[in-house]
């Protein structure tokens, strides 16, 4: 995951009839094989889906109405509303006003806040759970579990937030301010309503999260749809109760997707041309200088230092009698290699979908390209139920196999892996490929010796992303894993589950470490803009 930046809108295709749109239907017709691989990865996206519609339709509106209109769907539907609204809410305010203080004021130390602002993304939230239910037990309420997923989730709204205020045209806001407005003014006025695209994508993420988190809630004991499918599931073995829980969760990613994209509307706010970059005016904090330090030292402190501190503390406690080294190193390789298997099987699945959605632009490869981004915004249990009842009935004996498992993988990262190798091929002019092809090349030599190395860098990004999702990967792994096998994620959930603490935080430590590159080369790239 880190995915920490959302997928870039696919290149809409040229109208039909224009010398770009038939240069594309050319291509395509010219690589069935592209097409075919590409249709079979946009299949395996929109399997859950379609195995949660067609279950819904043998089941019936007899069947769904008893399953549905009952009043524990109405109690988790309400619990899961209000939490998704409060995350919402909490994160907008908390991302937008770290942004600003950030990209716009004279706070002390603004590299350095943006580096601690952006570092929480390296612990998973289920992490951030255990450190802050281990040191205060009481926490599992409506209003520790909106304290602890807003403090896991409030970088996605400061990152598109701060790339947003560094994309604002200074002039604007010098322009309020020669009318005398204030600077409260002109953010209200000026920057916020600038910010509508960034707010609005960030919320959306934030709240397709909330919508699958499992593990932190199921540790603070607060029930949403999510924690309620694992239970029925684990509990009963209910496959229709479950499926209709996944089926309403389902509903509610699709009213938010929907629902951005109406919020979004079709009024941009881009310049015409850039013209000479002027200087950004910081806002004078003046006395408000201390209370600004003050409440970043606290977000931070709450957001990183518990969960660190929780881990250390845990991880020192349990060390002398719970800590298990060869245990720790075999859960640990496990994990590297699932990572590393589903980081290489993703990118495969992602090269023909990329390649043609920019050599062979047109309605039916931009299909297939978005097709592939529906898997990541339907909840990890509704993928992992999907597959496990899939499987089951029709392949009893890929059942809890790591083939299965890795299906599940692809499908929930598959847009990490997408986006940076359909940028690659953007970047890699098709000239080297016909040139190849007119010296009589094959298509598999073409694809060893000129395409694959020009799209390695897109490639490796992806990889290197779907990895690290993978490390973190908790809801799915549990439903799918092989008996026997566990990951860093599990063997964590299996010792916190039991109350030992000391057990868990070595294994919290170790996903942290791994994740920690990451959300560095991120802070990394982000601060570029930033002025001394």
């Amino acid at each position: 995951m880190l995915g920490t930046a959302s997928p870039g809108a696919p290149v809409p295709p040229a109208p039909r009839g224009s010398g770009a749109s038939a240069r594309g239907r050319r291509r395509l017709r010219r690589s069935p094989v592209p097409l075919a691989l590409a249709a079979g990865v946009a299949a395996l996206a929109l399997l859950p889906l379609g195995y949660i519609a067609g279950y819904t339709v043998d089941v019936g509106w007899s069947g769904v109405r008893e399953l549905v209109l009952r009043p524990r769907v109405a109690e988790l539907l309400w619990n899961t509303g209000r939490l998704v609204l409060g995350t919402v809410a909490v994160c907008a305010v908390v991302g937008v006003g770290a942004a600003w203080l950030v990209e716009r004021s004279t706070v002390p130390g603004r590299r350095i806040w943006h580096v601690l602002l952006v570092a929480p993304l390296a612990v998973p939230a289920f992490v951030n759970s255990f450190a802050w239910i281990s040191l205060l037990p009481g926490l599992d309420s409506y209003a520790g579990a909106l304290l602890v997923v807003s403090l896991s989730y409030f970088p996605f709204v400061y990152l598109p937030a701060v790339a947003a205020f560094r994309g604002l045209d200074p002039a604007l806001e010098e322009t309020a301010r020669g009318l005398g407005l204030s600077s409260w003014a002109v953010f209200a006025r000026v920057q916020l309503p600038q910010l509508r695209v960034a707010l609005l994508g960030g919320g959306l993420l934030v709240a397709l999260h909330v919508l699958a988190e499992f593990g932190a809630l199921q540790m603070l004991r607060y029930p949403t749809f999510t924690t309620a499918i694992y239970d029925q599931y684990r509990a009963t073995f209910n496959g229709p109760a479950a499926t209709m829980l996944a089926g309403v969760l389902v509903l509610l990613c699709l009213f938010l997707l929907i629902g951005e994209l109406r919020l979004r509307g079709a009024r941009g706010y881009a310049g015409s041309g850039r013209g000479a970059v002027r200087p950004v005016r910081l806002a004078a904090l003046g006395r408000l200088t201390g209370p600004a330090l003050l409440a970043l030292a606290g977000l931070v402190a709450a957001a990183l230092l518990v969960p660190l501190g929780g881990m250390a503390y845990w991880s020192l406690a349990g060390a002398s009698s719970s800590l298990d080294v060869a245990d720790l190193a075999a859960t640990t390789a496990s994990t590297l290699a699932l990572a590393a298997a589903a980081a290489l099987v993703t990118t495969a699945m992602a090269l023909p979908t990329g390649w043609l959605a920019v050599r062979a632009r047109g309605r039916v490869s931009t299909l297939l390209e978005r097709a592939t981004y529906v898997g990541s915004a339907v909840p990890g249990i509704v993928v992992a139920l999907a597959l496990v009842t899939l499987s089951i009935r029709t392949t009893p004996w890929l059942y809890q196999t790591v083939p299965v498992l890795i299906a599940a993988y692809a499908i929930l990262f598959l847009p990490r892996a997408v986006v940076p190798v359909r940028a690659a091929v953007e970047q890699s002019p098709p000239l080297y490929d016909d040139v190849a092809a007119s010296l009589g090349s094959s298509g598999a030599d073409r694809l060893r010796r000129v395409t694959l190395p020009l799209l390695a860098p897109g490639m490796g990004a992806g990889a290197a992303l779907v990895f690290l999702a993978v490390v973190t990967e908790l809801t799915a792994t549990l439903l799918l894993a092989p008996t026997g096998t566990a990951t860093l994620a599990t063997a964590f959930w299996s010792a916190s589950s039991a109350f030992e603490y000391g057990a868990a935080a070595p294994y919290a430590v170790v996903m942290v470490l791994l994740s920690a590159p990451a959300t560095v080369l991120l802070s990394r790239d982000t601060r570029r803009g930033l002025v001394p």
